[in-house]
């Protein structure tokens, strides 16, 4: 029995390349690096599925392929706003994604970006790395409190009630919610959250304000100057899910002129490439997008494509089907 061809954008962890490459006749990105648009459309005419993750753009021109032999990309990735749903759509492809996995790992780097940027552990680890640090006294690096403060989240999906769980159950903290969908009250009760319908109404409340909501044209700039004026001066924003979600001008902007207490981004506009103006803020905290990067969670998201490939590859729809 000929096995379905399958190509894989990037390295996977080794435990899931190798069952790739047991249960189909694999090809390995070696190099590691992003796919042009062209090497992707002549993938899409030479293998049964195509394994991208959220450093490839799929983009109309990446998936303008007349004659594509893939019938199937199966995303490694919760997010595929990286994959033009309506050229996918017209090339009759299947896309799946990777929820559920990934979810507590994610909410665990969310939180620990809210404490470093409210306890202001960056600039303090770039002193003590730097050999600026003349010790210990009463005014330096202050910064602010999070247990029983009020944490805003945006966006109210696995990850958003993860992230609610460790900041209500493990600091005491008041959640409120903006979802686009009007939520369960019991739900929101495991938390003790309130929703609010009105993302303007929300941000005036809340001291930290976290984005867990889906990137793409519908989301891009949600984040915008306007509403970081509407933000307490004092409010701290984290940024886990897409980098186009947040204005980075008017970020730096509102950073530079202290409108904002700070914020933490995992993630970035155009990334890799990321503004030399960010850089020059104090009062950030960048990570390089590790939201899911720990064993587990990397390994689960690839077991998560091997059942989708599975059930396509058997004649079922995949659990994980989003186009």
């Amino acid at each position: 029995m000929v096995k379905p061809s399958v190509l894989v954008t990037r390295r996977w962890p080794a435990a899931v390349e190798a069952q790739l490459m047991d249960r189909y006749d694999a090809v390995l990105n070696w190099g590691d690096t992003p796919m042009t648009p062209a090497e992707i459309r002549e993938a899409l005419k030479t293998y049964d599925a195509v394994l991208p993750t959220v450093t490839d753009q799929l983009s109309a021109e990446a998936l303008d392929v007349p004659a594509a032999k893939t019938r199937i990309i199966a995303n490694y990735g919760v997010g595929y706003s990286h994959i033009c749903e309506p050229a996918a759509r017209s090339l009759g492809v299947t896309v799946t994604n990777t929820p559920d996995v990934l979810s507590e790992c994610t909410a665990d780097l969310a939180m620990t970006l809210l404490l470093m940027v409210a306890r202001r552990a960056g600039e303090g680890e770039r002193e003590v790395r730097s050999g600026a640090w003349t010790g210990w006294r009463p005014t330096h690096l202050v910064g602010t409190k999070v247990s029983g403060k009020t944490l805003g989240i945006v966006g109210f999906g696995r990850i958003g009630q993860e992230m609610a769980r460790r900041a209500h159950h493990g600091f005491g903290m008041k959640i409120l919610v903006q979802n686009r969908s009007r939520l369960d009250p019991a739900l929101l009760a495991r938390f003790g959250a309130e929703q609010v319908d009105d993302l303007d109404a929300l941000l005036p409340r809340c001291d930290f304000v976290s984005l867990h909501c889906p990137g793409g044209a519908a989301n891009r700039h949600l984040i915008n100057g306007r509403r970081l004026e509407l933000m307490k001066p004092g409010a701290y924003l984290i940024n886990t899910a897409r980098g186009e979600v947040v204005d980075e001008f008017a970020l730096i902007q509102a950073l530079s002129y202290d409108l904002i207490g700070g914020a933490a981004l995992d993630v970035f506009d155009g990334e890799p490439r990321i503004s030399p103006d960010l850089m020059q803020c104090d009062n950030l905290v960048m990570l390089p997008h590790l939201g899911s990067a720990t064993k587990e969670a990397r390994e689960a998201m690839g077991e998560r494509v091997l059942n989708n490939l599975n059930d396509f590859f058997n004649g079922r729809d995949p659990i994980d089907r989003v186009i």
